[in-house]
């Protein structure tokens, strides 16, 4: 009688990390390779990098273009 129970229980424990292990396998194989960023869109083709933020219209209200400041 107790070697059932134990039976039991390692088969229950086993089913639960099989159960686990195929859940972690698909999230990662789902997530593989995605990310996000924050580029302006459109800025990869232009010609240096001030032709790429004045094309950027959350930049264009920024101020005058005769002071440019670039943080890398």
């Amino acid at each position: 009688m107790e070697i059932a129970i134990i039976a039991a229980v390692i088969t229950a424990v086993a089913l639960v990390l099989v159960c686990l292990l195929f859940l972690m396998l698909r999230y990662m194989y789902r997530h593989k390779g995605t990310y996000h960023t924050n580029e302006a869109k459109g800025t990869e083709f232009a010609e240096s990098a001030d032709a790429a933020l004045q094309c950027d219209p959350a930049l264009q209200d920024a101020g005058d273009n005769s002071k440019k400041e670039y943080f890398i």
